[in-house]
């Protein structure tokens, strides 16, 4: 347990910010998971609305410092690609 004052409201502050970067992180992966099944489902205009929002959402992530940039990268990546994949899809068909 903390001893000086200071250590002290190091805690409380690390705490704060662990319940903010939880629900962040939470609702990124809500984001990628509406990207992916509403390409799945084969809407066009939806999946480029959802991908918008979430691509939007991890750089917000990653420039607050709550996810690296990188793996903000990477899942822009592959939810891109998927998006990309079901409109080929579509397309297609």
């Amino acid at each position: 347990m903390a001893n000086t004052k200071s250590s002290k409201k190091d805690m409380r502050r690390s705490a704060r910010k662990r319940a903010i970067n939880t629900s962040v992180k939470s609702a990124l992966k809500t984001y990628v998971k509406k990207v992916r099944v509403v390409a799945a489902t084969g809407e066009v205009d939806a999946t480029k609305s959802a991908l918008v929002s979430a691509v939007s959402a991890l750089d917000k992530a990653a420039q607050r410092g709550v996810i690296h940039k990188n793996q903000a990268a990477r899942r822009k990546s592959r939810i891109a690609k998927a998006a990309n994949k079901a409109a080929a899809a579509k397309a297609k068909a």
